[in-house]
């Protein structure tokens, strides 16, 4: 057998076909948490996690960092742009209120008033303030390149970067600063600024951010630097509302409460409109670019003082926990209905967005999204081919009922809450072997059509009977049939629906009988055998071909109870088994006969009415 071949016959199996679509909600949990990364895999993740990071987001103050804030009504009362003085005013204001460090979130790139310009050089050189540069990341073919970069280390052994093209820093003047902190960002693809650059790589020298830049130069004393990947998501664990501003033109008024910028970190910088420094990030489509360096200043100040949420392995944990629900589905699927399935998916996905909830913030590669997706995947192939296997199987197990058992019947057993009505049982069942008596002699002097018009009449005139009084067809055997009833139902009457049924058969062959005879055609005969006993009634056969029989002594008795017929002036058998049994049936003793197989001699009985 081929490679192909051996697969065709596999993928034919449900078994196998649960496999594959198992398989590959695995290949596909494992493909968007390892080697995601394209737009189609990614905005899903994105999404919900932004959904997540704005229902956490805390508004809880946060005491160590303090904003300046240049906003609207600083814009309307001191129109902008601002001299160097205003902008030196407003660091020295902030550093003489006790402030530990200052950073710009301004960029400077030409000379302006020469005071402003000489004060803001002094403080840049000499005391804790940070300068901003931005680097550009995208201008391949005209980079940019103005002002003076300021700090860096050498690339050497300084980690990993992300990789400039150009820049924009402030003018030469401001060159002897001790820091600066990259302001440059890299938006997704959508536009929303969900990472920052900590580290930009550019001739040589390695930059840090402005958040980093701005810890590394007054915030080491609190305790060590994390450390930090060349690019970062912005956690924004807290809201813009968290942040303490102040405004800029109240400061300049002396309106700032004294002693408010004592201990803290501070970012000057702008929220105004009319200045345009603004964003899409995940708490809003139009944020403070403050709002950036604030978020990462206020995680590294987490890491960095043992705050932060203990980190957790979420790939890992998403793919365990698909795993686990393909493993539930795999047991559910074939023993559920579809609808129970489908609330199970849903009830999985709503308990994975409990679990995301938990790892959003202390992981932040993982794609949340992964297993959601696995559970629609689920749900839209593995509970559909479920559900159409268990329709296949219902439309075959009908169709194989209805060749054998009466209507009736089939409708109480689509009512029964039976798992499988038709796997082999151990039941007590009354079987009845039909036959017509001298069917060869009654056949040959006939044509083909009409020995076949013949032999169709009399196995209707045994059928009818035999459905019409709740029995199961077993098979016909040329001319005849084999019948039983108790089974697929058991039936407390069953001995007697099948003295019913024989009797009826007789009435039926009889008037058909009478009929060829009024036509000059010999009369006809049938022999009927019925015992009862225990028996094994069910499906049997194979993949190929199958048939609802029923197997044991005493089908075998029927049989040869039909047989001993021929001795008798009596149509019907009856063996001492169904005469135990019968109670609305008067029955005649015959005879007591030695059948084939038995030990013993065995009590024949017939109908009364029958003699």
């Amino acid at each position: 057998m081929t490679i192909s071949s051996l697969l065709r016959t596999k993928l034919r199996d449900p078994a196998a076909l649960r496999g594959v679509i198992a398989l590959v909600a695995l290949v596909m949990a494992g493909w968007l948490q390892w080697q995601g990364g394209s737009i189609p895999t990614t905005a899903p993740d994105e999404w919900l996690r932004d959904r997540l990071i704005q229902l956490q987001a805390s508004d809880t103050p946060e005491q160590r960092v303090l904003v300046i804030d240049i906003d609207e009504s600083s814009v309307a009362q001191i129109p902008w742009p601002w001299p160097r003085a205003r902008i030196a005013d407003l660091v020295e204001l902030a550093l003489a209120d006790g402030a530990s460090g200052v950073a710009l979130d301004i960029l400077m790139e030409k000379p302006a008033d020469a005071d402003g310009d000489v004060r803001l050089a002094m403080l840049a050189s000499h005391g804790p303030l940070v300068l901003a540069q931005m680097f550009d990341y995208l201008h391949a073919e005209a980079p940019l390149a103005s002002g003076r970069l300021v700090g860096g280390t050498p690339a050497n052994g300084a980690g990993a970067a992300l990789a400039a093209r150009g820049y924009l820093a402030n003018h030469g003047g401001l060159a002897q600063g001790r820091y600066a902190g990259n302001i440059g960002v890299l938006p997704d693809s959508d536009g929303t600024l969900r990472r920052l650059p900590m580290f930009t790589s550019y001739q040589g020298r390695v930059y840090p951010t402005l958040a980093l830049a701005l810890l590394q130069c007054c915030g080491s004393a609190t305790g060590a630097l994390p450390p930090v990947r060349a690019v970062e998501r912005v956690p924004y664990v807290r809201d813009w509302s968290a942040y303490e501003v102040v405004k800029a033109a109240d400061l300049l008024a002396g309106r700032m409460p004294a002693g408010m910028a004592r201990g803290r970190l501070v970012l000057i910088g702008s929220s105004s409109l009319s200045i345009g420094d603004r964003v899409s990030t995940p708490l809003g489509a139009s944020s403070a670019g403050l709002l950036v360096h604030a978020s990462m200043l206020t995680s590294l100040l987490d890491r960095q003082q043992g705050l932060a949420p203990a980190p957790l392995p979420g790939k890992a944990i998403a793919f365990g926990f698909v795993l686990a629900v393909v493993l539930l589905t795999a047991y559910t699927l074939p023993r559920m209905s579809a609808a129970a399935n489908a609330l199970l998916l849903g009830a999985s996905a709503l308990l994975w967005l409990a679990i995301a909830w938990l790892l959003a913030p202390r992981d932040p590669d993982f794609a949340p999204a992964a297993p959601l997706l696995c559970c629609l995947y689920l749900l839209a192939v593995a509970v559909p081919f479920q559900w159409e296997l268990a329709q296949r199987r219902s439309r075959q197990l009908l169709g194989t009922l209805r060749q054998y058992v009466a209507g009736e019947v089939v409708d109480e057993l689509l009512r029964s809450d039976l798992k499988d009505p038709l796997a082999p049982r151990r039941l007590e069942v009354t079987t009845l072997v039909a036959d017509m008596q001298g069917y060869t002699s009654q056949v040959e002097a006939l044509s083909l059509e009409e020995a076949s018009r013949l032999t169709t009449e009399f196995l209707e005139c045994l059928t009818r009977p035999v459905l019409a009084h709740r029995g199961t067809l077993d098979k016909y055997t040329g001319d005849g049939l084999v019948a039983f009833w108790g089974a697929p139902l058991p039936n407390a009457d069953h001995a007697d629906l099948a003295l019913d049924a024989a009797a009826r058969i007789l009435h039926e062959v009889a008037q058909f009988s009478a009929l060829r005879v009024a036509g000059g055609l010999p009369p006809l005969r049938v022999r009927i055998g019925i015992e009862s006993g225990v028996a094994m009634a069910g499906d049997y056969g194979t993949a190929a071909r199958s048939i609802y029989t029923a197997v044991g002594d005493s089908v075998n008795t029927a049989a040869r109870l039909e047989q001993a017929a021929r001795d008798y002036p009596h149509d019907v058998i009856i063996g001492e088994g169904t005469a135990a049994l019968t109670r609305r049936h008067r029955l005649l003793l015959l005879d007591e006969r030695q059948l084939r197989g038995k030990g013993r001699p065995t009590r024949i009985y017939t109908l009364e009415r029958s003699a």
